[in-house]
Formats: C-alpha cells, structure tokens, sequence
C-alpha cells in the first residue's frame, strides 16, 4: 500500500527540532510534502546562518521517513527560499499528482530549466535554448515555443528579451503573454516592479507559479521552456506536483563546487519522477582575442564527466564570451543577433539534443 502524507506528517511528528523540544511537524519550517511512487521529498525552511544545526534534523527526518513501510527514498533538503519560522503551506491529503490545466492543453512538452546553485547562467541557457528550438524545423513547420520565467527571485527574462510593460487580460482572469524573437514569454517581471525588493514565503511561490501556469492563454506550443529559480526547494517542488514535466536540463560550470550542487538537481527531478534530458557545461572554456588559445578559467570538462557517472546525456558546452553578457544585458539574445558566434552554435547543438530527447521520449 502506498506510503501517504499523514503517515509521513506523523513519523515526522517524532523528530525533535534544533531546540531540543519541538516536534518537527509544529515548527511551520516544513514545505508540501511530495510523494511519487515510493519516493517522498519534501524540504525544511532555514535561514542559512542555522543550517549547520539543521543539518542534523534534516537527516534524522530523512531517516525517519525511510523507516516507513513502502518508502522506496526519502530526500529532505534544507532552503532559505521562505522565510524560516512562519506558517507552512497547508499539507495536502492526498499524494499530490502533476496536472494538466486547460491553458496548458496545446503545450506538447514542458521542459525545465535549472540549476543547483545560482551564478552558473541558467537564465541566459533558457532564453537562448528556447530561441535555438524555435530555429528548429519539424515536420509541422518551424517549432513553437514560450518560455516561463518562473525564478520568482530573481526574474530575468524581461531584460533577456528587452521586454517592457504588463500582459493584457484577454477574459476573466487569463493573461496573454508577451512576444520577444517569436517565442511567447510570461514572467512575474512583467507583473511586480523589478526595483522593489520582494520578500516571497513558500504560499507565495507556490500561488505565483500556479498562476502564471494556469491563467496564462499560452495557446499550441511545440516546447515551454520554464526558467527555474537556482536550488532545490518549494518552486521545483510545486511545479513538479503542478505539471506534467517532459524533462529536465541541469545547467552547470566546469567546477567541483557547482557540480557538487547539480548532483543535487539530478536527483531532485529524479526523486520526483522528472526524465533528466542531460547537463550542460557552461562557461565551459574562453578564447584569447591576441593569441586564439583556449583557456580554462573554470576548469573544464567536469560536467561531460558527472554526466558519465550519473548515467545522464551530455548535452555540450557553451563557451565564456563578452559578447554574451554584452548582449544578454542589452536584450539582444546571442542565438538570434550573432547567430554566426561560437556560443549561439553551442546554444543550437543543445538544442537540437534537447529536442531529440524529446521525440524519444514522446515515442
């Protein structure tokens, strides 16, 4: 029989927080607790200058929860995404099941887009792998598609595509998303102003990205995109309840550190069911101007290798170049203005990976 969220709410009652007297399920620390299969998942909210005490109630969860007949896995992360202390998202009866919502009908495959820690160029790898697949020509003509901002923190993809101004509301409640190089875009930087500092608890995130998965007329698209926010914490795990996932890409850089964070990201999506459609290297290598050598800043090849170990394609590697950054800061997505540069050929391979992936899996 399988394992439900009150047996693990009542396992999880038996472990003590950090105070020596709390039990774990009355601290509000807890996220929604996710159950795919045998696996359960779920996170604790911490601020990062206590994780170190947390990490031991973290762990004595993890095995409390592995203790349960029928558990298969248990993943119990700790994430300063919500403010620590307050009251929880309300816990779900029943084992929550990825859904399809009317607006999301005409979108063939939902691809995420993440990264186990910030820094590594997830946003900037979304909006050129989206621009890249829209390039892509299938034998319906050339591929639709939109891409979700949906990094409640930090939203990028208003300046990524150079786009201004508030959606229009076509009827009831249900935005229409804006347009940038031909792909549809919808990001809460079109909703909430940029320059004011926003303060987002676990609900919260949840509630926004169920509405922009649910109210937005996306219409028929061949790929939506979704940029997630950096870690592994209440977004991925409200948009792995909330949508039906075709995959997922792991942006990293060369390095042990953020490879270390991206082993985390595989087996988050993993323990939630989500097929990995592969990592990408990222700041992979850079080109001297004078003398044409290649140079590791960041080391190199690590991602190709981890790939190796996880058992997970290699979806190629993106070099380190100015003109990236110049022309993400100005709105002028490199796949689309330099098309005939190193990174934009780097963004087109991956995509032409990721798309292959995709018609596999579809069958």
């Amino acid at each position: 029989m399988p394992v439900s969220p009150e047996q693990v709410r009542v396992r999880l009652a038996t472990v003590v927080a950090v105070d020596g007297v709390s039990p774990l399920t009355e601290t509000g620390r807890l996220s929604d607790i996710v159950i795919a299969g045998g696996r359960v998942m779920l996170s604790i909210a911490v601020e990062p200058a206590e994780a170190e005490r947390w990490e031991v109630v973290r762990r004595a969860a993890e095995a409390a929860i592995a203790g349960l007949p029928g558990v298969t896995g248990a993943r119990v992360s700790l994430t300063a995404e919500r403010s620590a202390g307050r009251a929880s998202a309300p816990m779900p009866g029943p084992a929550p099941q990825a859904r399809v919502f009317p607006n999301l009908s005409g979108v063939r495959h939902l691809v995420a887009v993440a990264s186990g820690k910030g820094g590594v160029g997830k946003s900037t790898t979304a909006c050129n792998l989206a621009l890249a697949l829209a390039g892509l020509t299938a034998p319906s003509g050339r591929l639709k598609v939109g891409v979700l901002d949906a990094d409640i923190y930090g939203p990028s993809m208003p300046k990524l595509f150079a786009l201004k101004g508030q959606p229009r509301i076509t009827s009831g409640r249900t935005l229409a998303p804006l347009e940038g190089y031909g792909c549809k875009v919808m990001s809460i930087g079109f909703l909430v102003d940029l320059d004011k500092a926003m303060v987002w608890r676990g609900p919260m995130v949840a509630s926004a990205i169920t509405q922009m998965l649910r109210d937005v007329e996306w219409g028929p698209l061949d790929v939506l995109v979704v940029d997630m926010p950096p870690g592994t914490g209440d977004a991925q795990l409200t948009l792995a309840q909330q949508a039906p996932l075709a995959g997922a890409v792991i942006v990293s850089t060369p390095q042990d550190l953020a490879l270390i964070d991206a082993r985390r990201g595989v087996a988050m999506f993993s323990d939630v069911g989500v097929p990995i459609l592969g990592l990408v290297e990222n700041m992979s290598y850079f080109v001297c101007d004078e003398c044409g050598k290649r140079h590791h800043i960041f080391a190199h090849g690590g991602a190709r290798a981890e790939s190796g170990k996880l058992g997970i394609p290699f979806l190629g590697e993106v070099p380190l170049e100015i003109e990236v950054r110049e022309r993400s800061d100005a709105g002028l997505p490199i796949v689309v203005t330099a098309p005939e540069s190193a990174a934009a050929a780097a963004y087109r391979s991956i995509a032409e990976a990721v798309w292959s992936g995709l018609q596999r899996r579809a069958g």
